[in-house]
């Protein structure tokens, strides 16, 4: 399984994004003024720097980004907008947004190690798509551990689309999020433009 092992603060400052996105509460203490670029960046190298923010901040690689965008030009309504729906349902990243992991790249492997049940199954595929309907948990005997008791002392609020709790180690999909339930700093739209080249 490829993963990204780029280095989060460096790479945060070089996409201009907050490390506090990816659930690091570390801020770069170097001014991100010092190396800026005095040009103005065209419209292609700004179209690029969003798909590198996206696919960073969700952690997928080129070739399943540019799967899930094939996916989103399919469906109805618009591209963009579809393409962060997709992002956003992948098993990881709910699993980050219940509060199961600190990070995104720790959640990724949380589901990795087959600690995440969907509908009392066990799955272990990061780039899984949850469905409304759908109840994640984590495993009974992984509630045990240290680092799933030190998270449940710390829950999380829930997004909108999600109910449950992180104490209680288990959330249901009530409905696929909307643009409107997405946080992350990524203008879609230029992401769409990129691709339609």
């Amino acid at each position: 399984m490829a993963v990204n092992h780029d280095p989060i603060l460096k790479k945060c400052r070089n996409l201009g994004i907050s490390p506090g996105v990816l659930g690091y509460s570390k801020e770069t203490k170097r001014d991100p003024k010092r190396n800026a670029r005095r040009s103005k960046a065209s419209e292609y190298a700004l179209q690029l720097r969003e798909k590198q923010k996206a696919k960073f901040i969700y952690g997928v690689l080129e070739k399943q980004f540019r799967l899930t965008f094939e996916k989103a030009e399919k469906m109805q309504g618009q591209t963009g907008e579809n393409l962060l729906i997709l992002l956003e349902s992948r098993l990881d990243n709910v699993a980050f947004v219940m509060g199961f992991g600190e990070t995104r790249r720790q959640a990724r492997q949380i589901v990795g190690h087959g600690h995440i049940l969907v509908n009392g199954k066990r799955v272990d595929i990061p780039s899984y798509r949850v469905k409304p309907g759908d109840v994640i948990s984590v495993k009974a005997k992984s509630r045990q551990s240290e680092m799933f008791k030190a998270l449940a002392e710390n829950p999380k609020g829930f997004p909108a689309w999600i109910t449950g709790s992180t104490a209680s180690f288990e959330g249901k999909i009530e409905r696929l999020p909307v643009r409107e339930d997405i946080d992350i700093p990524v203008n879609e739209t230029f992401i769409v433009e990129l691709y339609s080249k």
